[in-house]
């Protein structure tokens, strides 16, 4: 019997040994379903079971009312599919994500506001000081024609007077004798010095030391020669002209001419020539 005993003993602490990881599996299931309904109640278990056991017992009728209450919960937990136990350290990383996003977003809405700020102010400073521009440009054109063609009248005028920056400018020009027309209808010498005359209101309007002209006079005929020099008369005290010329007329203005002539061996040499010590050499004045 004694035997029968240690051999049922035995039996027993297998028994005991094979369910130990299914019954620590348990233990640490109740430990997590503990933990669990103190953060959903906010109590201890032991705290719910002692409010439970102070609470009236039901009715049949109030009985079968809530545990058909607890069937619709259920199902509709069923319907809610498995529960993300890490849903409260996700959203607390999305809100913080969220939250970083929203200042880096703020940012640049700001910077963005800042920047068309600026843009505004660069715009109307453009646009005021190229109306300015445009209205002394033109003032001076007007008066610059009027000397050149001994009379008449001309205008600049904004193809888009709402839009000055990006619109064209149209010239009108009416040379004595004629009616205003717009330039494309005037010959080839009266387009010539309508366009000297508004280079050399620009030249008024923003004085620079020096200019260039690439034979500018190339297309005037004798009159129209002599109008041209005489802008250059009236403006050469006020900066200096480097003239590329074939006209004898234009080269008697100079005070140097430069010349490119063939020397021998088929070489190129530059020859420059001072007018006034030519003259003086001559006995010849400068008028």
């Amino acid at each position: 019997r004694v035997r029968e005993a240690q051999e049922a003993l035995e039996e027993v602490r297998t028994e005991v040994s094979r369910n130990e990881p299914a019954l620590a599996a348990v233990e640490a299931d109740l430990r997590n379903l503990t933990e669990r309904m103190g953060e959903v109640f906010e109590e201890s278990p032991e705290a719910l079971a002692s409010e439970a056991a102070e609470l009236p017992p039901l009715s049949e009728e109030e009985r079968q009312e809530e545990q058909k209450a607890l069937a619709r919960l259920e199902e509709k937990i069923q319907e809610m599919g498995a529960v993300n136990m890490l849903a409260r350290e996700e959203y607390a990383e999305l809100e913080a994500r969220f939250g970083f996003l929203s200042g880096q977003r703020k940012d640049l809405e700001e910077s963005l506001a800042s920047l068309q700020e600026t843009i505004r102010k660069i715009n109307k400073t453009t646009r005021d000081r190229f109306m300015e521009a445009f209205e002394a440009v033109k003032e001076h054109f007007a008066v610059l024609f009027r000397e050149v063609f001994e009379g008449g009248e001309a205008r600049l005028s904004l193809l888009d007077e709402q839009n000055p920056l990006e619109s064209g400018v149209e010239i009108f020009a009416q040379p004595p004798g004629k009616k205003l027309q717009s330039l494309q209808l005037l010959s080839g010498g009266e387009k010539a010095m309508v366009a000297l005359a508004l280079l050399f209101a620009l030249f008024r309007y923003r004085p620079q030391p020096f200019f260039i002209l690439d034979e500018v006079d190339a297309p005037l005929d004798e009159a129209n020669i002599n109008r041209f020099n005489r802008l250059l008369l009236q403006f050469r005290g006020q900066t200096q002209f480097l003239v590329v010329s074939h006209n004898k007329r234009t080269m008697e203005l100079a005070e140097v001419l430069y010349g490119v002539s063939m020397g021998e061996g088929g070489v190129s040499r530059l020859v420059s020539v001072r007018l006034a010590e030519v003259e003086a050499s001559l006995g010849i004045g400068r008028a």
